[in-house]
């Protein structure tokens, strides 16, 4: 018996147009990362690369893009927050991937103290405050790992919100 080759019928795109597409057969949830930069402007964005390191100490890892403002006040203040969006935050999660200078002035957000960035208060389901401890230049990003140094956990029984196959989801109830 010999394995059979799939031929694909169109040429082959790009390589960066390739993984784009490998990517989005990849389901996550989708965050909102915020910072504030030392003259107390908040700054955010919405991240899909986010996930779990270590447990001790407590370490997660986002991949920002190099050329955000929300990468530029995270580096200038060594924290940020992470966002973790429920099923009802479409909205935001676009508003956000949007690049809108006024989006803060269109969601509910609050700040606790210098520990990270805004708190997204009716959007999100679970809320991390991170210190940076390390950040690695991957390409067009940086990969920022953060110290988690609060955890708020704002729902019992979250459903986040996913996004995969260039849309937008959730798990249904159980």
């Amino acid at each position: 018996m010999t394995d059979s080759l799939i031929v694909p019928e169109t040429p082959p795109a790009e390589p960066s147009a390739r993984f784009r597409s490998l990517m989005a057969t990849f389901p996550s949830g989708v965050a909102v990362v915020t910072a504030f930069e030392p003259g107390g402007r908040p700054w955010g964005m919405t991240c899909s690369s986010m996930c779990g390191v270590a447990l001790d100490p407590p370490t997660l890892l986002v991949c920002l893009r190099r050329d955000s403002p929300t990468l530029g006040a995270t580096l200038l203040t060594s924290t940020f927050t992470v966002n973790l969006l429920h099923s009802g935050a479409r909205a935001t999660a676009e508003l956000f991937a949007s690049g809108r200078a006024d989006r803060f002035s269109l969601v509910r957000w609050r700040r606790d103290g210098d520990r990270g960035g805004p708190r997204l208060i009716d959007d999100a389901h679970a809320i991390a405050d991170c210190g940076v401890t390390r950040t690695v230049a991957a390409g067009d990003h940086v990969v920022v790992f953060g110290e988690v140094s609060e955890v708020e956990l704002r729902v019992a029984a979250p459903t986040p919100l996913l996004y995969g196959l260039r849309r937008f989801s959730s798990w249904s109830p159980a």
